[in-house]
């Protein structure tokens, strides 16, 4: 930037276009001014217009359009007939009872997986509380074992 450009500091008219770079506003443009720029405007359209029609006409010669709209047509056929078949799998499930016989299978499991949890927690726990008294019944046992052994030859 300039020295120049600092000093100019007054502040931007809300009137000016946003859409143009340049630093004229709306009232400060005069009606030639305004003439050209919609005439520039029109031959924009014009020119994006034509533009417009060479794509589609060179998408419709080459065969694209309808290329796609076949490609659409046949996904959508597939989609419905996946739709129906899986409609159909399901309602055939349901009169059969699968679908049911499958739902109390899983309830009943759960069931007996519980009760499988329950007997384990009290085995634990029992064994828990009758261990030290099988350990003390063990060594008393083995203690009796090695006195009579003493006593006793050995074969080699």
């Amino acid at each position: 930037m300039s020295p120049k450009d600092y000093k100019d500091t007054k502040k931007p008219n809300p009137t000016t276009t946003a859409s143009t770079n340049t630093k004229a506003s709306i009232r400060e443009m005069t009606p030639e001014q305004t003439s050209e720029t919609i005439k520039k405007i029109a031959r924009n359209i014009r020119d994006a217009s034509a533009r417009m029609r060479e794509t589609v006409k060179t998408l419709r010669q080459s065969g694209a359009i309808d290329e796609l709209t076949q490609a659409v047509h046949e996904a959508t056929i597939a989609a419905r007939d996946t739709t129906r078949e899986i409609s159909d799998t399901a309602k055939d499930l349901k009169e059969r009872g699968v679908i049911k016989d499958t739902a109390s299978a899983v309830e009943e499991t759960t069931i007996a997986a519980r009760e499988t949890a329950q007997v384990l927690k009290e085995s634990a726990r029992e064994t828990a509380e009758s261990a030290p008294v099988t350990a003390d019944t063990v060594k008393e046992a083995a203690s009796k074992i090695k006195s009579r052994t003493k006593g006793t030859p050995t074969a080699a």
